[in-house]
């Protein structure tokens, strides 16, 4: 009589998937890169309502804000009150970091 595969097999398998399902997520992880804020230099410059791009990648950036603040080449544009107005404007919380 044949038996199922063996459990040591399945549990490879399960190792497998999880290893690439890991790697899956890291790849979809964000790239902490300020340049992509484009889409709010002018909310951030001229005093205008954010777009809604500008918002989306506020969001998309969100995990990378404080590396930003700690960052002294950028600490000065992060903290400015236009930049916390767009911010706001995007229900985006600030990082108190």
């Amino acid at each position: 009589m044949k038996k199922g595969p063996c459990p040591s097999l399945l549990y490879c398998a399960l190792v497998v998937v999880v290893v690439v399902l890991a790697e899956a997520r890291v790849s979809e992880a964000v790239t902490c890169n300020p340049l992509e804020l484009r889409p709010c230099l002018g909310a951030f410059t001229s005093g205008q309502p954010p777009s809604a791009g500008c918002c989306d990648k506020l969001r998309e950036q969100k995990p990378c804000l404080c590396g930003y603040i700690k960052n002294p080449n950028l600490k000065q544009f992060v903290n400015s009150p236009s930049t916390r107005r767009v911010v706001s404007a995007c229900s985006v919380p600030y990082p108190k970091c």
